[in-house]
């Protein structure tokens, strides 16, 4: 049987669910953020990311997540990032695992997908191998 997997539909529940402090993001990214993307740079505290620049509090949802505008009000909500080419590293490599994709209702998988992990680990491997650290294994 054949894996199936979705390509992503931008349901954004990754976003959501780890936008909230969960995310992390490197000194080098932190960074480059300071010195040419200031309007990401400010919501940065310390070494750690998605602070509200005015109050200084932990936001509980990534500042860069945007709905999609939609005239349909029965069309399921799409969500895009505002700082796509400029996001964390954590957010590139998402997702990594099939388990991690179960765990968190990621909409990319399919049932055939499911009784066969190690073959659909192998085509989210090759389908998210650009966005992996050459490392990575």
């Amino acid at each position: 049987m054949k894996s199936l997997m979705k390509n992503c539909n931008q349901c954004g529940k990754c976003c959501i669910k780890y936008g909230d402090g969960d995310l992390a993001a490197t000194q080098e990214e932190i960074d480059l953020w300071e010195l040419f993307n200031p309007d990401i740079f400010e919501y940065v505290r310390g070494s750690e990311i998605w602070f509200d620049p005015e109050s200084g509090e932990r936001l509980t949802r990534c500042p860069f997540l945007e709905l999609v505008p939609t005239k349909d009000t029965k069309a399921q909500a799409k969500y895009t990032c505002s700082i796509y080419l400029d996001r964390p590293e954590d957010c590139r490599h998402y997702p990594s695992l099939i388990n991690e994709m179960v765990r968190d209702e990621c909409e990319m998988i399919e049932v055939v997908d499911l009784q066969d992990t190690k073959k659909a680990q192998r085509k989210l491997d090759l389908l998210m191998k650009d966005s992996r650290p050459s490392s990575y294994s």
